[in-house]
């Protein structure tokens, strides 16, 4: 009976113990928006915060998000001391057109939209080289809506999206939102104002970082900010 007893106390400091230790927060998949409407991946109070300043057709930024992104979120974003923000830097059409349907949907969906967008970019931006002018003018269109549909037919970006569970309805909503394609417009504005003239380019803690335009290079800095 004493040793039933003692069994039950132990098994009962444990669960306390359990109930008292702090939650681990999954900071990898934490998404908040900024102050300034901008899209934050990781602890929004981190020590450090790194800006990424993307264009959709730029292929640097689709080799830098294939060599970066699987380390940024098992080694570096999980500590809570790493913030990532991301800044869209629009350079024709196609990248418009990219960033809204990376912003389609709630919040917590941009961050593996944008991964599924970039990471596929070398098979859906190969209409680029061989279009027609007919192509290019429809590209070029006046109107946001029929602008967007017939980028994302020609460029295969409907499948894309399919694949991050969206139909072809709920991607022609996002196509058409012009409050989102203002907002993404402003923040590329802001983001060459401020000296961006190449993608991918990077700050950290708010400033722009000189001659850094890949993860071999972007990579010693943030370990030193890091330290």
């Amino acid at each position: 009976m004493k040793h039933a007893l003692k069994s039950a106390a132990v098994a009962g400091a444990a669960l306390l113990c359990l109930a008292a230790a702090p939650k681990s927060v999954g900071w990898s998949s934490s998404v908040s928006t900024t102050t300034d409407g901008y899209l934050l991946l990781g602890n929004p109070k981190a020590a450090v915060r790194l800006t990424e300043y993307v264009s959709y057709t730029c292929t640097g930024c689709a080799r830098f998000q294939v060599q970066s992104d699987g380390v940024l979120l098992l080694a570096y974003l999980p500590s809570g001391r790493l913030a990532i923000e991301l800044h869209p830097v629009i350079e024709n059409p196609i990248d418009l057109t990219a960033a809204m349907l990376a912003s389609c949907g709630p919040k917590e969906k941009f961050f593996m939209n944008h991964n599924a967008l970039l990471r596929s970019q070398a098979n859906w931006i190969k209409p680029l080289a061989h279009a027609s002018s007919v192509q290019r003018s429809r590209w070029a269109g006046s109107e946001l809506g029929t602008r967007n549909r017939a980028i994302a037919a020609d460029f295969g970006l409907y499948a894309v999206m399919a694949t991050r569970g969206y139909d072809r309805q709920s991607v022609e909503r996002c196509l058409n939102d012009q409050a989102v394609a203002n907002r993404i417009t402003a923040q590329s504005v802001a983001a060459k104002a401020a000296g961006v003239t190449k993608t991918p380019s990077f700050s950290l803690g708010g400033n722009l970082l000189k001659d850094t335009h890949d993860w071999a290079t972007l990579r010693p800095q943030l370990d030193e900010s890091l330290k």
